[in-house]
């Protein structure tokens, strides 16, 4: 049977597959995650996780049980929040923030589901600018943001993968790349790319809109945006090109505008984030429903 620090820390690292920020995730030392993990490949009797000096990633096993684990542990994880919320009592006000139309309808149907169960909170839901970041989470006007990963500010939390979707290259529809049925992350070479502006966090930008490609080609930058509808004018217009994820083509459809899959991107990831020092009853009582919102 395993103890559940032994569950949080195997599936906390085979979500980063990065010791450190597992680490820095669970609030504990870098060794005491090796040392779980080495004890959890021995009780299984072969490694869950394939380790070099540069990289962390899931074995075949591994991958086989995070994808069993996963489903058992929300649903664990969301009973205990339930009975949480019960016994403490569920009641306030909370401000949640979206930045994607998936990532609205995700909130607003997480708090339908919440408010169905406790009548007396209230629950608003408002759109974040492309180029807010997570200001508002530290200006106050926000209690809880659904944010494409990664986060790594250290006085935020970051909540579980809520769900996930596959990278595009929206392209002018005229361009040379835009009649391919899907490119790789090379193909990004020579290209500008359009970024947010404003107080986005760097490391954020960098991980989704990098200046070079994997084999250090540079890739240049287009115009800085502040929102989502100034991204599609200067890609229709053909002022650069832009990463985005998969659904953005059903909710953003522009004829001046192709949507081509990145085919060797890793998935896009969104999930919920809020200050860390922001804890209550209902803010974990809305992060169980949004993870459990189909």
């Amino acid at each position: 049977m395993l103890e559940r620090y032994e569950l949080e820390a195997f599936l906390t690292l085979a979500e980063e597959l990065h010791f450190g920020r597992t680490a820095e995730r669970l609030g504990v030392s870098t060794g005491r995650i090796s040392q779980t993990v080495k004890k959890l490949e021995r009780r299984v009797g072969t490694p869950l996780f394939a380790r070099t000096s540069r990289s962390v990633r899931l074995t075949p096993v591994g991958q086989a049980l995070h994808d069993e684990l996963l489903p058992a542990y929300r649903q664990i994880s969301t009973a205990l929040e339930r009975a949480t919320a019960a016994g403490r009592g569920v009641h306030g006000r909370l401000r949640a923030g979206f930045g994607t139309p998936w990532g609205g309808e995700l909130l607003t149907a997480a708090a339908d589901a919440l408010l169905a169960l406790h009548p007396g909170c209230e629950i608003t839901v408002r759109e974040v600018p492309f180029d807010g970041g997570v200001r508002p989470l530290r200006e106050g006007t926000l209690d809880v943001q659904c944010v494409a990963f990664p986060v790594r500010e250290p006085d935020l939390t970051t909540g579980p993968v809520v769900f996930t979707d596959a990278r595009v290259l929206l392209l002018p529809a005229a361009h040379p790349l835009a009649g391919r049925t899907s490119l790789g992350m090379e193909d990004l070479a020579g290209l500008d790319l359009i970024a947010p502006g404003g107080d986005v966090p760097r490391h954020w930008v960098e991980h989704h809109y990098p200046r070079g490609t994997p084999s250090g080609a540079p890739v240049g930058r287009g115009p800085a945006v502040a929102t989502w509808q100034e991204v599609l004018s200067h890609v229709s217009a053909g002022r650069g090109a832009s990463p985005g994820a998969a659904l953005g083509a059903r909710y953003h459809p522009r004829p001046g505008i192709a949507y081509v899959p990145l085919r060797d991107a890793p998935p896009l990831e969104y999930g919920l984030v809020w200050p860390t020092a922001a804890d209550s009853a209902l803010l974990r009582a809305f992060v169980a429903a949004a993870v459990t919102t189909p």
